[in-house]
């Protein structure tokens, strides 16, 4: 009984691990694409650092206070809140860091004052993400109503149809996709960043756009995951599904990019590739976020 209980709860410890990662990939996503954050940061003095990471913990602790991104059963305890906070603070740098580091913004050439401001500036949506990931992303399955139950039987019944269930998927892919990436499609962002990757490194960023949407939707316990695993249609499976939507989110990129004219059809095919892969990250992101909502 000591074992199992011992395995459950590191299984309960990688999951809200896992959840706050996720949770913070959703809502720190946008900024990471912002260069003004990545000046302020390189040009933020120890002082300044110091007193963005106080800030933030204040934050992050009120809301793990109330809610926090672990499931417990008595969240107004004080020791339990100032360790959680401080497990999202270090959650919400990891994701920054590994963002800024999959899009070549630190660098092992990177001066480490550089580097920690970068990271700590855009570090604070992911934190909070990871804080409220519990809070505003969990799993739905604990409104066990009649009505509610009754609802949901009615609509899993016509999610059943092959074509529907993948229809909603893709139209839900493609309206997450625009959501999010519509505000960084025409911003001198994208070219900058598509300048600085080398092509071997594209492969880098698929891999890390593919299992991102892969752990948002099926791992992470967010929104009905296992009725996720039970949907019929034409492509739903986790694999399979992950990689359509992924086509799609880089299909809305593409076509993003071409609205506001970041690219033509006079420029050459690698630019086309190199554009729409950067901006297919926060795309796919956004289209799993999308898939979460149905």
């Amino acid at each position: 009984m000591a074992k199992r209980y011992q395995k459950n709860g590191w299984k309960r410890e990688i999951n809200d691990i896992l959840r706050g990662i996720c949770g913070g990939f959703l809502f720190g996503i946008p900024l990471i694409y912002t260069m003004e954050v990545w000046w302020i940061g390189s040009l933020a003095k120890p002082r300044l650092i110091v007193i963005a990471i106080a800030l933030m913990f204040i934050v992050v602790f009120l809301l793990n206070y109330t809610e926090g991104f672990r499931k417990r059963k008595n969240n107004w305890r004080v020791d339990e809140a100032i360790i959680d906070t401080v497990e999202a603070m270090a959650i919400g740098f990891v994701c920054s860091a590994f963002m800024l580091w999959l899009l070549q913004e630190v660098t092992p050439e990177t001066s480490l004052k550089e580097s920690l401001g970068k990271i700590v500036f855009e570090g604070v949506p992911f934190t909070l993400g990871v804080a409220l990931a519990n809070q505003f992303l969990g799993d739905s399955n604990q409104n066990n109503s009649p009505s509610s139950n009754h609802q949901e039987n009615g609509l899993s019944k016509h999610k059943q149809n092959g074509l529907y269930g993948t229809l909603a998927d893709l139209g839900a892919t493609l309206i997450g996709a625009i959501v999010i990436a519509f505000n960084i499609a025409p911003t001198d962002e994208v070219p900058m960043l598509a300048a600085a990757i080398s092509p071997p490194w594209l492969f880098v960023l698929i891999t890390a756009s593919l299992v991102i949407s892969y752990a948002i939707v099926f791992q992470a316990g967010f929104s009905d995951q296992k009725k996720r695993r039970q949907q019929k249609g034409i492509f739903q499976r986790p694999l399979s599904e992950t990689t359509i939507s992924y086509l799609v989110s880089l299909l809305a990129s593409a076509l993003m990019l071409l609205f506001f004219q970041k690219v033509t059809f006079a420029d050459p095919w690698r630019m086309w590739l190199e554009h729409t892969l950067v901006l297919g990250l926060p795309a796919t992101i956004g289209g799993a976020a999308g898939r979460l909502a149905i």
